[in-house]
């Protein structure tokens, strides 16, 4: 379990990612990103996490290139989209992804979403570019057990991340044992629900007892269950409050009473059903 904010945990193949991080899901490009992602660098965060799809790689490389923080000190992710997926056209998003970031490599690629008969090609792909040297982990996001399996069984490297939507609501246990059992790092994307937990009887009395928000409990959760998160905030005062969270413990009783709000209700899409 990490203990502060740069603390990392150690991926599969022995690169190490940080236990926490900015997540820039909807963030409009320009001033709004670059103010969010230089906010959270200055408060000691170092992973940041886009996409393609998210349309504001180009503010992040700006943040990341006016934070006066070595590239080599940060973990920068990016994934590439359902309509760029496939060999070919993967490789061509990637160098896309790189120069809009401009970077020379990345921390982390991902897939974005399990696209039915293309996400094999699309994984040779990706780990044809951590061959190269231009990416030092590859995994994916959104996928389910059953596509993990599917892909596993044709793939030389194995995902070392997968990134899905996990808050109280959506404890994703056979996910998680999955995971666990192939050494696959959970990782959540949407950790607060998109602001639907806040309200929950049980959280606010445990936010109460130790003076903290909703929020910053429902993160602690994250990372006392072993679960990489990074929250989204545009909001300066937020974006510090949630990483707030490494002054204080959950009692075992009272992570056992969060996961016991899973409902396995989403608040994005069912990779099923995308």
């Amino acid at each position: 379990m990490i203990n502060n904010l740069q603390d990392t945990v150690t991926l599969h193949n022995g690169v190490k990612m940080p236990g926490f991080g900015l997540g820039v899901y909807k963030v409009e490009d320009g001033d709004t990103v670059v103010h969010s992602v230089k906010t959270a660098i200055k408060s000691g965060y170092r992973s940041i996490d886009t996409a393609s799809f998210y349309d504001n790689e180009h503010g992040v490389g700006q943040a990341i290139r006016e934070s006066g923080i070595p590239r080599e000190e940060l973990f920068i992710t990016s994934k590439v989209w359902n309509d760029q997926q496939g060999y070919d056209a993967t490789l061509q998003a990637f160098e896309q992804s790189l120069e809009k970031l401009g970077l020379d490599y990345l921390d982390l690629y991902l897939i974005h979403w399990p696209v039915s008969g293309k996400f094999q090609d699309t994984w040779k792909a990706l780990e044809k570019l951590y061959h190269d040297g231009k990416v030092r982990a590859i995994g994916v996001s959104n996928f389910h057990v059953r596509h993990l399996k599917s892909l596993m069984e044709t793939s030389n490297e194995k995902p070392v991340i997968d990134q899905v939507e996990y808050h109280p609501h959506l404890t994703q246990q056979e996910l998680r044992d999955f995971c666990n059992q192939e050494n696959i790092q959970l990782e959540a994307w949407s950790p607060l629900k998109r602001g639907r937990l806040l309200d929950e009887p049980v959280m606010k009395e445990i936010a109460k007892k130790y003076h903290k928000s909703v929020a910053q409990v429902i993160l602690r959760w994250d990372i006392q269950n072993g679960v990489i998160t990074i929250p989204k905030s545009v909001h300066e005062h937020r974006i510090i409050e949630n990483a707030d969270i490494f002054d204080f413990s959950l009692t075992v009783e009272e992570m056992e009473q969060i996961s016991g709000l899973n409902i396995n209700d989403r608040s994005g899409s069912n990779p099923d059903d995308f």
